[in-house]
């Protein structure tokens, strides 16, 4: 075992990102994991499409939409946890079946006019079961690469793809919600979901072993809370503040476009952010770093905050769309060091479980911050809800320096 990762570090030291496709079995699992993780941008807008479309009413459609996010965040570090003790193949069959029937009982019931609080049922169902493809895909890449130093770079593509996923989602279901029928993007989001987890699960040889993990001698479990990974400690709710404070760039936008009159441009303006992300993370994974990964994340941070902190003083568009480009560029180098810190510190037999942690963060933030800056922007405007974005910003940044110890 040492012989190979030896011999996998010489080579992956030239073109990193050619290289560590050529690892067999490699670009077979991140191809299945970047399909089946569409629905995470596409899940809970097509919940709300579909169920604004059969109630007429919207805060209810975001009410069913929430109930979703939040039973994902509840079980998701459960399932990543089962998924690192059984097996990724055992957990995610079971799993994505029931959340295509989830899936297919919330669209029945919208169609059938059904009571609302029915709606909420297969709503908490399908979020709580709802496949967490990102980190087990990114287990997958430390199952290979551990103890190499282009890990990184494997963690910089699956960012780039999260944001490729994020910047098609919303658009191909609002297109087939629209255009075609009200169910038709949240059905093809759920196809795209259980195509991608049956071709991942089918990758046997590049599968992380189960591992059931020795229970640790007591002194370290108190000292350490049972946590996956002490580091969780300051980056969950670091992630948590992030959640909030893209959700609130991106809802702002919208409105900030809607104000000059350009409200169609605003998912134009979004994909400039992601662009810039997607950018700087290929950029930050071709690169060997000497300095400490958890000096790197406070220092993206810091940058990520200080961008979204200009954007309320923007006088229109046009200067908005290079400024947020170039703000973008420090948002996937900050998510990789955050990962690359959890997977450093991840406890035997639960690294799925601690890098599932940090989505969970980010989807919460994301929930709760929706809510608020929903009411900040509807009384004060746009540039009061880049305000609240920049504020949480500021609150992530303070809560990383604050435990910067702890990320060691």
């Amino acid at each position: 075992m040492a012989g190979t990762k030896a011999g996998l570090r010489d080579r992956l030291t030239r073109n990193p990102y050619a290289e560590i496709f050529r690892i067999p079995g490699a670009w077979r699992f991140s191809a299945a994991g970047l399909i089946g993780r569409m629905q995470m941008s596409m899940y809970g807008l097509g919940t709300v499409l579909l169920v604004a479309a059969g109630t007429g009413r919207y805060g209810m459609a975001g009410a069913v939409a929430s109930s979703g996010a939040l039973g994902s965040a509840a079980c998701a570090p459960q399932i990543a946890r089962l998924a690192d003790r059984r097996g990724q193949r055992t957990v995610l069959r079971p799993l994505v079946l029931v959340f295509a029937v989830a899936v297919a009982a919330l669209i029945a019931a919208v169609t059938l006019h059904a009571p609302v609080w029915s709606l909420f049922i297969p709503a908490i169902v399908s979020g709580a079961t709802m496949p967490s493809l990102g980190s087990m895909v990114r287990a997958r890449w430390t199952n290979l690469l551990a103890d190499t130093p282009q890990l990184h770079t494997a963690f910089s593509f699956e960012s780039v793809a999260d944001e490729v996923v994020f910047v098609l989602g919303p658009a191909v279901v609002t297109v087939l919600a629209t255009e075609v029928r009200p169910f038709a993007g949240l059905l093809v989001a759920t196809v795209l979901c259980v195509a991608g987890v049956l071709w991942f699960v089918a990758q046997r040889s590049t599968e992380p072993p189960a591992i059931t993990p020795a229970p640790p001698p007591a002194r370290q479990a108190s000292r350490r809370g049972g946590m996956s990974a002490p580091a969780l400690l300051v980056l969950v709710p670091v992630y948590w503040f992030l959640g909030a404070m893209f959700v609130s760039v991106d809802l702002s936008t919208v409105a900030f476009a809607q104000h000059f009159g350009y409200k169609s441009l605003s998912g134009l303006i979004l994909g400039t952010y992601a662009l810039g992300s997607a950018t700087g993370g290929l950029w930050y994974g071709s690169r060997s770093w000497r300095s400490p990964v958890e000096r790197r994340f406070a220092v993206t941070l810091a940058l990520t905050t200080l961008g979204v902190a200009t954007f309320w003083a923007q006088p229109n568009l046009l200067t908005l769309v290079p400024v947020i480009y170039l703000s973008g560029l420090t948002i996937a180098p900050t998510l990789i060091a955050g990962f690359s810190l959890v997977q450093a510190q991840a406890r035997p037999g639960r690294g799925t479980e601690a890098l599932t942690w940090l989505s969970t963060g980010i989807a919460v933030g994301v929930a709760t911050g929706s809510s608020v800056v929903g009411f900040v922007i509807d009384a004060h405007g746009a540039r009061w809800g880049y305000v609240f974005a920049a504020g949480c910003g500021v609150a992530s940044a303070a809560i990383c320096l604050a435990g910067l110890r702890r990320l060691r």
